[in-house]
């Protein structure tokens, strides 16, 4: 299997999204007939697919386990994250967006596949990436619902690969060995979130 590792780091690329809002976006066509590219993993995500420069293809659990969700800050909008990873020169993505004002949510690399969003190959094999549309120092896009359907989607895939719901396996972007990346930041609540994901 070919290990493409990205070489620019996350954040440096999702600020250069602005410039993107800019030109239009390709809008994905030629899909394939199989199943992979029409329906999500998780029922309530809409299918939003990264390009395939941004990725790697992969069969897991069965190629690594799933042993982490990661969570992201994006600090772009939603529209701009998505096309940022639809632009195959851009060699960045997560597996799944969270829209604030409404908890809408995006999936962009199937949870098969590896996404590059932790900055770090070993937690990118083993782990599921979940974008939450907002900036680190402006929790007033930390809304209700974007809490609630995030921890939602986090309860489903803990489920699903036998992750335990707690903060040594739901982590932030920051707390990935070797991260440089403050996201999902101080104003992220943790209590709440993980108490979300236990009861959802």
């Amino acid at each position: 299997m070919d290990r493409v590792r990205p070489l620019t780091s996350r954040r440096r690329l999702l600020a250069g999204g602005a410039a993107l809002a800019a030109a239009p976006c390709a809008l994905f066509s030629g899909a394939p007939a199989d199943a992979r590219a029409r329906a999500a993993d998780y029922p309530d995500a809409e299918w939003q697919p990264a390009s395939s420069s941004n990725y790697t293809r992969s069969s897991r659990p069965t190629a690594y386990p799933v042993d982490y969700v990661v969570v992201h800050v994006t600090q772009e909008t939603y529209a701009d994250t998505l096309a940022i990873f639809r632009d195959p020169q851009k060699k960045v993505s997560a597996h799944y967006v969270v829209r604030s004002a409404d908890g809408h949510i995006a999936q962009c690399v199937r949870e098969a596949d590896i996404a590059w969003h932790a900055g770090n190959w070993d937690y990118n094999t083993r782990s599921i990436g979940i974008e939450h549309e907002g900036w680190v120092d402006q929790p007033r896009y930390f809304t209700d619902a974007l809490y609630e359907r995030s921890a939602a989607l986090t309860a489903a895939l803990c489920d699903r690969y036998g992750i335990r719901k707690d903060r040594a396996h739901i982590i932030g972007h920051h707390e990935v060995p070797g991260s440089d990346h403050t996201d999902p930041g101080p104003l992220w609540d943790w209590t709440r979130y993980i108490r979300l994901v236990n009861f959802a």
